[in-house]
């Protein structure tokens, strides 16, 4: 049995898959360990046939997708030890020693690469990604899940194999690299970072930094829900009604005050109802593990939230008809009854939404075996 197995997705990466695979077989060889090299493989360009003939074993995921890659190679990867590496040579496999003497230290599960704590060689990462994106997106992730990791993304890591069994990994695309460290944090598992070097690629990026930089956010939404909607959902609600009925109440004369106020009630509230679906989605997964959402799926119910949206449409239908009678009254003219018609608005805007925001909850939960 190999002591490591080293994964490496690799998409037409013809020019340094050999190379990659010969540098980590050369580590393997000076540890004194036996290793296996899998590489996950989705090209068209030859990389599969180079890798093979370098003494790799290839696999074909079927599906395409980074994630997807790592899920392939390691339902086939037999070491003690997981180490994933991309196959472009922006990592040094020599780093991979260190990794590894970490772990048979016994201190640490998991470890992973820090480039911003090591050294970036010139045109390896893009300033956007090196000073906005990377140090944002990791300040989120250690803010909501209290750790220190200084390069969340870092695309070299190594874990122990009985570690890696203890997370529940499923994400098919980039947010995978970031699910195994949340997964890695919920679980409590010991994880180090280690300097290295990050070097220029050879060919064409992969990476696309708005859709993936926005995969890895919205995976931590899913864990953390209420830091991202909730709360600054809940927040605006009650600011936007206080605005309006603060204003409706001294006559309703500040025309723009009143339609803020509105505005601001309806966005609240649709954040408030799409944070309740990723704490129901999550919950449903198996992501989410507050035992408050949990409670409220399993006391919840499509009659109540239909009868509350029905109740609020209806507050909004007597007040619209109202307005209507006394436009009526008067003629059918001009009627300064303008705070009147945004209230009706308002409460039948948040009806509708809660009404069908009870049917896809309900079809979420009914689609999970968690409603009758």
């Amino acid at each position: 049995m190999p002591q490591v197995s080293l994964i490496i997705p690799t998409r037409n990466e013809k020019e340094t898959i050999c190379e990659c695979v010969q540098k980590a077989q050369q580590v393997f060889g000076e540890m004194g360990l036996s290793g296996e090299i899998l590489v996950a493989d989705s090209s068209s360009d030859g990389t599969a046939e180079i890798a093979d003939s370098c003494g790799a074993k290839v696999i074909k995921p079927a599906k395409l997708g980074y994630g997807n890659a790592y899920l392939a190679g390691l339902a086939q990867a037999e070491g003690q030890y997981i180490v994933f590496m991309d196959g472009d040579l922006t990592y040094d496999p020599r780093a991979i020693e260190d990794m590894i003497s970490i772990l048979q230290s016994g201190n640490y599960d998991m470890v992973i690469g820090s480039r911003l704590k090591g050294k970036i060689l010139p045109g390896a990462m893009p300033a956007l990604h090196r000073y906005i994106g990377n140090p944002v997106l990791t300040c989120i992730l250690n803010t909501l899940f209290s750790c220190r990791i200084s390069d969340a993304h870092c695309g070299l890591r190594a874990i122990k194999k009985d570690a890696l069994n203890r997370l529940s990994l499923r994400s098919g695309g980039m947010e995978f690299a970031t699910e195994m460290l949340i997964e890695a944090i919920c679980k409590d598992l010991r994880v180090a970072e280690v300097p290295i070097t990050y070097s220029p690629r050879r060919g064409v990026s992969k990476l696309h930094s708005i859709t993936d930089g926005w995969r890895h956010l919205r995976f931590m939404m899913l864990y953390r829900p209420a830091a991202f909607l909730l709360i600054p959902g809940l927040l605006v609600l009650i600011f936007g009604l206080a605005l309006f009925m603060g204003v409706y109440l001294q006559g309703g004369s500040r025309m723009h005050s009143l339609i803020l106020g509105g505005l601001l009630a309806i966005i609240g509230y649709q954040m408030l109802l799409a944070g309740i679906y990723f704490e129901a989605f999550g919950a449903t997964y198996g992501l989410s593990r507050s035992n408050k959402i949990k409670k409220m799926i399993s006391y919840y119910s499509l009659e109540k939230e239909l009868l509350i949206g029905a109740i609020l449409l209806i507050v909004g239908g007597i007040i619209g008809l109202k307005v209507l009678m006394s436009w009526g009254v008067s003629g059918f003219g001009a009627l300064d009854a303008s705070s009147s018609a945004m209230m009706a608005m308002i409460f039948s805007i948040l009806g509708i939404q809660t009404i069908f925001s009870g049917m896809s909850l309900s079809l979420l939960l009914l689609n999970n075996g968690n409603q009758d």
